[in-house]
């Protein structure tokens, strides 16, 4: 196999788990917050918070790499527009996706607060500043997996 295809494949490979995690750590999320369960809740942000830390991390770093290698093997220039849109679509969201982590942090304290009878607003709040990051960056994400499929403005 090529230096290229196997390159290719890690980054595709990466691309994959940060979608597929990034999915998934959504919808349990959300299903947990609004099911008032605060048992659910505390255990389904312990679990999220291992999961980013286990594939979304990893998956980052694995996209990072992979795609300055893919820069070299194919000779794209680092100056085209093409990837300085790619470029600033990955720190756009990792500027999302970093205090989302710490959110979700934040979301598992609050659960345990709420098990020992504490209210749920501070619950509401956070939920509310998780989604607000958290669906612009999905959306860059997707935008990012456009980019890198159809590859508009590349310049070699």
């Amino acid at each position: 196999m090529s230096a290229y295809l196997l390159l290719k494949f890690f980054h595709v490979l990466g691309a994959t788990v940060l979608i597929g995690t990034g999915a998934g750590i959504a919808f349990f999320m959300l299903l947990a917050s609004r099911s008032g369960d605060p048992r659910l809740l505390a255990g389904t942000a312990r679990l999220v918070v291992i999961a980013d830390w286990v594939f979304t991390a990893p998956a980052v770093l694995l996209q990072f790499g992979t795609g300055m290698a893919l820069m070299e093997v194919t000779g794209y220039r680092y100056g085209s527009p093409w990837f300085l849109a790619a470029l600033a679509l990955f720190f756009f969201i990792g500027a999302c996706w970093l205090p989302v982590v710490v959110i979700q942090y934040r979301l598992r304290h609050v659960a345990k607060a709420m098990l020992a009878g504490g209210p749920d607003t501070e619950l509401r709040k956070w939920m509310g500043r998780w989604t607000a990051l958290g669906i612009p960056a999905f959306c860059a994400i997707l935008l990012l997996l456009w980019l890198m499929v159809a590859k508009p403005l590349a310049v070699v």
